[in-house]
């Protein structure tokens, strides 16, 4: 009788990589590098993006630069089956915000391997979820920076340029800036 790989409580448990930091850093690029790199080896990548984000392809990853990688597009990772051996790689993780945890921990327990890419400061300065939960749990974490765009130093942070106390907002150039810790103005609550 077959077994079901995402359901066996036998499965070697996979791997998390955790690529994190502030919008223009270039986390889908690196994102899109590991999804290369398994496909190289010899792994199924199954590749993810949040519904909620139809930037520049409702269907694909893409990079601020024009990039693009096809994904799955879904509400919640739930939507997500692997199995073992396979290579889960999620974009834009925070949308998903605690709800991402579960999920990952089931595909995790599956003996999937999963990266995932995203922002970890908010717009007000704060953690966003659910890198909370999972640097922690994280084997790698991969913390990048661009240059401020105010003083050139490394960005740190997402500064939001648009007047909305959403905690979650798809935006891109225009709607956002990276800053510095020294140069970053948070949203007021």
């Amino acid at each position: 009788m077959p077994t079901d790989p995402v359901n066996s409580p036998s499965a070697p448990p996979g791997s998390l990589e955790v690529i994190c930091g502030p919008m223009f850093a270039g986390k889908t690029t690196a994102l899109l590098a590991r999804i290369a790199a398994a496909r190289a080896g010899g792994r199924r990548a199954i590749v993810v993006k949040p519904a909620r984000d139809t930037r520049y392809d409702p269907r694909a990853l893409a990079t601020h630069d024009g990039r693009r990688e096809p994904a799955l597009s879904v509400r919640a990772l739930d939507e997500v089956r692997a199995g073992v051996g396979d290579a889960v790689f999620v974009d834009e993780v925070h949308f998903f915000g605690s709800d991402a945890v579960p999920p990952i921990e089931a595909l995790l327990a599956a003996g999937a391997d999963v990266t995932v890419a995203g922002c970890d400061i908010d717009h007000f300065g704060g953690a966003f979820a659910p890198f909370d939960a999972l640097i922690p749990r994280a084997a790698v974490l991969s913390r990048i920076a661009g240059a401020c765009a105010r003083c050139g130093a490394p960005s740190t942070h997402s500064e939001r340029l648009i007047p909305t106390r959403e905690r979650v907002v798809v935006g891109g150039i225009g709607d956002f800036v990276a800053t510095c810790a020294a140069c970053f103005r948070p949203m007021p609550r």
